[in-house]
Formats: C-alpha cells, structure tokens, sequence
C-alpha cells in the first residue's frame, strides 16, 4: 500500500487529492493534512483524501510520499517540523511557485535520509479553497520538477510516475531557471493584473468607467483575485527575478508611451504589428506541442 500525505488542501491540494482518487493505483491512501475541523469535513465530504489528520506527525507518518500544497512561506516552518518524523526512504516534494528558498529550506530541515524533489504545476485559477478543486486541473500542463543536489534517479522516477497520474507532463529544471522564467511569464502578469485593477479603480471616474469595462478588462484583471498571502510569499521569496522584469516592461511602456505622444502612426502600428506576431509565433508552438 502506497501512502502519500498532502500538507494543506486547498485548490492545489485538493485538485492532486482528486485526480490522485481517479487515476491513481488503487493500493493508495491519501492522507490530508488540514488545522481546522471545518476544513478537515469538506475535504472528506468532498472524497479528496481517504481521512484526515491535525497533527503533522501523524499525517507523515509511514508515508512514502510527501506533498507539501501549502504558500511557499510556510513551507520552511513545515519542512523543520517534519523533518524529524519523516520515514527513511521517503520523498517529498512541493507545489510553490518559487523554488530557490524552498530547495534552499530542504537541504537545511530535510534529514540525508529523505530525497527532496521541488516541483510546480503551471496550472491553478484565480480562486482559492478546496471547493475549487478540480481532478483535471494538471491535465495536459507542464509540471516543473526540481531534484535536490542529492536526490537519487529513483526518487525522481517516482515524482515523475506521480505527475503523469495527474495528467500533466513533467519538465526538469534548475531552480533558478525556474524563478527567472515564472517571473516573466507568471509573477509579471499577477503585478500587471493587480496594478492596473488599484489604478483604474482609484480614478475618481471610476463609477463611471466601471460600467464600460467588459471582457478585455476581465481578462486581464483576473489575476488580482488571486489569494493575497500567496502573492505576497511570490513577491517575498522570487523579488530580483521580478524586479528585473518589472524593469523591462517599464522600458517597453516607455517605448510604447513615446511612440504614442510622437504620434507616429507607422511607428505605433508596426509595435502592434510586432506584439501580435510574437504571439502568435507563441500559440502556434503551444498547439504543436498539444
């Protein structure tokens, strides 16, 4: 019997537990880790683990697999926990979106005989909890693997074995590989969504605008509904990496802002022209890999 224990059961979490429910082997328990009895009922009712535990000890115990899915700021306080009580042979992983702090906790709280494999699904949506859980939230997305310095190729087989239940497909990555890269392509956007939102609503017409804003504002202000503890722990364990990009996107509103007030007509067209090939060049590739 396979006995893999998941910290925290919120969206990430509980979409694990479910698909873990629907395609994992059967020879599985799932056992969760929640503080409150409230969440510890939903997370039952809703089937997402086979029973619940308050006590991090016990939820780890005889475990063979370990998933912390909880805001990467409480992953190191969980790691120096459980370290102690982890069973020899057992592997953890994680599902935070920076992993450079986290790989960083692992190798200090983790003891040798313990293999550590940092992980991410690029996948979510802008609500939290478990009542947004999904089973097919990780189908098809690429899931980021980061082994520990010391981690055996067995070890990582068997991430890899547990990723592919989930539907997704798994990319071996250096940690700050990874930080760079979500930082432009994930962290850039949840400031943009979230800086646009606080500069449109403090305008002092806002009552007015608001009611012309449609889907081209839904879409790109969706990202602000994220859970605000999770952006700040981003923001607090990934700042260099987003620094710098957020200074590269300062100089192209620079560049678009002065093509605009030269009232370049050509010049304002062929950025567009520029931006538009450039995506396209992206979601064609996308649909080759699909």
């Amino acid at each position: 019997m396979r006995r893999v224990a998941i910290i925290g059961l919120g969206l990430i979490g509980g979409s694990i537990g479910l698909a873990l429910k629907r395609t994992g082997p059967r020879e599985t328990e799932l056992v969760g880790y929640v503080r409150s009895p409230e969440a510890a009922d939903k997370a039952l009712r809703l089937a997402v683990v086979d029973r619940v535990e308050d006590d991090l000890r016990v939820a780890v115990d005889k475990a063979d697999i370990v998933i912390l899915a909880t805001p990467v700021m409480a992953i190191k306080e969980i790691l120096a926990q459980i370290g102690p009580h982890l069973p020899s042979g057992c592997v953890v992983t994680d599902t935070a979106s920076t992993k450079a702090k986290v790989m960083q906790w692992a190798e200090e709280y983790l003891p040798p005989t313990v293999d550590f494999i940092g992980g991410h699904p690029m996948a979510g949506k802008e609500f939290s909890g478990i009542e947004a859980a999904e089973a097919d939230l990780f189908e098809g997305c690429i899931y980021c693997l980061v082994p520990g310095q010391n981690s055996s190729s067995a070890s990582i087989q068997r991430i890899v074995d547990l990723v592919c239940e989930l539907g997704a497909n798994h990319l071996l990555i250096t940690a700050s590989e990874h930080d760079n890269s979500v930082a432009g392509i994930s962290h850039l956007p949840l400031i943009l969504s979230s800086a646009l939102v606080t500069t449109t609503t403090d305008s002092p017409s806002w009552s007015k605008v608001s009611k012309l804003a449609a889907t081209g504002y839904r879409d790109l202000t969706r990202l602000a509904s994220q859970h605000p503890r999770m952006n700040r722990d981003i923001c607090t364990t990934n700042r260099e990496n987003i620094i710098a990009w957020i200074d590269e996107f300062i100089k192209e509103l620079s560049r678009f802002r002065q093509l605009i007030a030269d009232d370049s007509e050509e010049e304002i067209e062929q950025a567009f022209i520029q931006a538009r090939q450039a995506r396209q060049r992206w979601v064609d590739e996308h649909a080759k890999t699909d």
